[in-house]
């Protein structure tokens, strides 16, 4: 393992709200985290919050206002830095003080932490003392306020019953904000390619570099394979933007939306950027050059920095230093554990409490996400509770307030949300127009109401925490990771971190299946499902090639583990032998 100058995990964005205030609680002890950029009105409500708690002027941004998704956001942003930069200020003001915020700030680091190897809190000579303000002056290291884009995102906007151009579209205007803050940090791009967007990118000098390399703004790609990162890397080097870190999520992800692969496991796919970490370093730099040529900016002296880490489904110090020593990653991130960590995550109370006594059985693979993607949740959350009274009144769906998943046009010339009532109440009639069989309507109308305003439920739960107005009819959608099954404690940031590093142990008393089995067990169900549906269906010859693809790939998956695991763990196969035998299907001839 590398000796970390700082700390060796980061915390992903979580669900819209979640993570919308974590850099303030975490970036002063140098730990980096992600916050949405969904909800320009949740945003401006904890600029509000915000502004008040640290007697900051606030002055109302309305919708009336020329831009005003996107300065809503810089906004924000722009407070979050400075808070941020008053608590790093305090920190170093009080920090040769016994229990002081450094004395936790190091604490809490790796203990491989080379800034933990070079100082002792414990001597107290002047010597020492010196050394330790000269490095908090000069090195201490802060955390990164990084932002999450959903590419997919991206919803025309309209004013006075007329069409914006596309520069106001919902994540364009949201790359606006986030381009023009003062925050030097990184934009996070998840969900996938989206070429007008990365195009618009170009539009603001901070993402290239300096003559000395420096970028204020940093771009990370959240990928889920290799050929992915290889593409979407190649496409913005072109453009002369440099892509400074690859986050591989795994398909059991990091907590709401999956992007599941076809079949292709977590583990071999670490492995193909373990291997080729050089050649997308290498292939990426030369065109990167060549467009800085091109554009006429002088090339930096420094060779960019590309990192790349993993997330999805770490519960273990183990896991954790695993990725980072056999697969050589450059970091780790961890997210839904920190849903337990009121300190670090806004949520409400009974949400929390929710998460905590969840067990396996109350985490699911759910199909509530509008977007038509799976999606991660737990039995009983308070949205998914109402969604389904609503329903059996005949109210079925949720008036659509905010509209930034509007994308069906099946009934509508204009694009709506599935999620919404004007689009299930059309759905529902035209299931009982088909005059289905009972068994097969119950089905069809089950997976119409099953899909749930995140608009609403992914934000509500910030604004709960907060003792914030909310309305009676508002409730919480959560997005945990399966992962959060294993753990019920309600903790402090310090043992979270703890937890990370080895220190303590916070999981239950419980079997927690290894991170790869976890994954590969989700993999299993889909293939079953697809088998048992395609068996009633053999004609389909497309769906059989993809399910022979898709069989091959869980098969050269499991040979890979079987390879890995063999002489160091045991444990880990014999579980792996345990779970493909409740998968017979697995030897299906296609």
């Amino acid at each position: 393992m590398n000796l970390f100058e700082g700390h060796s995990f980061h915390i992903p964005v979580l669900g819209v709200g979640y993570s919308m205030d974590t850099p303030i609680n975490v970036a002063p002890f140098g730990i980096s985290s992600v916050i949405s950029l969904v909800d320009d009105t949740v945003i401006e409500n904890m600029r509000e919050f915000y502004s008040k708690k640290f007697d900051i002027p606030f002055k109302t941004i309305s919708k009336k206002v020329d831009d005003f998704r996107a300065k809503r956001i810089a906004s924000y942003l722009n407070l979050v830095d400075e808070i941020v930069k008053r608590k790093v200020a305090e920190l170093k003001k009080t920090a040769l003080n016994a229990g002081s915020e450094l004395e936790k700030y190091i604490n809490m680091l790796p203990d491989v932490s080379s800034i933990k190897l070079n100082f002792n809190l414990a001597d107290k000579s002047h010597h020492a003392a010196d050394e330790l303000l000269k490095w908090v002056n000069e090195k201490l290291h802060v955390g990164s306020i990084d932002v999450n884009i959903m590419t997919k995102l991206d919803k025309v906007n309209s004013k006075d019953g007329v069409e914006l151009p596309i520069e106001h579209n919902d994540a364009h205007a949201a790359l606006r904000g986030f381009a023009t803050s003062n925050l030097s940090s990184a934009l996070v791009l998840s969900a996938g390619m989206s070429p007008r967007l990365f195009s618009y990118i170009e539009n603001f000098k901070d993402f290239f570099p300096d003559v000395n390399g420096w970028l204020k703004k940093k771009i990370i790609l959240k990928v889920s394979d290799f050929r992915s990162a290889f593409i979407q890397g190649k496409m913005l080097a072109a453009k002369g933007l440099w892509v400074s870190e690859y986050r591989i999520e795994s398909g059991v992800n990091c907590g709401g939306h999956c992007f599941p692969t076809n079949g292709v496991l977590f583990g071999p796919i670490l492995e193909e950027f373990k291997l080729n970490k050089n050649r997308l370093f290498d292939t990426c730099s030369s065109i990167y050059k060549s467009a800085l040529e091109k554009k006429e900016i002088v090339q930096p002296t420094k060779t960019p920095e590309m990192k790349i880490t993993a997330q999805g489904g770490v519960g273990t110090s183990e896991e954790h230093n695993f990725l980072l020593d056999y697969y050589e990653m450059d970091g780790v991130g961890w997210a839904s554990p920190f849903m337990l960590v009121p300190e670090v995550i806004s949520i409400d109370t009974e949400t929390m409490n929710l998460l905590a006594k969840g067990k396996e059985a109350d985490y699911y693979y759910s199909g509530l996400s509008p977007l038509g993607v799976p999606f991660n949740s737990i039995k009983g959350a308070s949205m998914s509770v109402r969604r389904l009274e609503l329903a059996k009144q005949g109210k079925a769906g949720t008036p659509c307030t905010k509209g930034f998943l509007k994308y069906n046009t099946e009934y509508t010339e204009k694009p709506i949300c599935t999620s919404s009532r004007q689009y299930q109440t059309m759905k529902l009639k035209e299931l009982i127009d088909l005059n289905l069989p009972k068994d097969e309507y119950q089905k069809a109308y089950d997976k119409v109401i099953e899909k749930e305003c995140l608009c609403i439920g992914l934000s509500i739960s910030t604004l709960k925490s907060k003792n914030m107005p909310v309305k009676p009819s508002e409730e919480v959608t959560t997005c945990p990771g399966p992962n959060l099954a294993y753990f019920s404690k309600i903790s402090s940031l310090k043992e979270m971190v703890d937890h990370i590093y080895g220190r303590i142990d916070l999981l239950d008393n419980r079997p927690r299946p290894h991170m790869f089995l976890k994954e590969l067990n989700m993999y299993l169900d889909i293939f079953k499902e697809r088998i048992e549906n395609f068996l009633k269906d053999m004609d389909n010859v497309k769906e059989k090639k993809q399910l022979v693809r898709y069989q091959k790939n869980l098969i050269d998956g499991i040979n890979y583990y079987k390879e890995l695991f063999t002489e160091k763990k045991k444990d880990v196969i014999d579980e792996l032998e345990r779970l493909i035998h409740k998968y017979p299907m697995l030897d299906t001839e296609l």
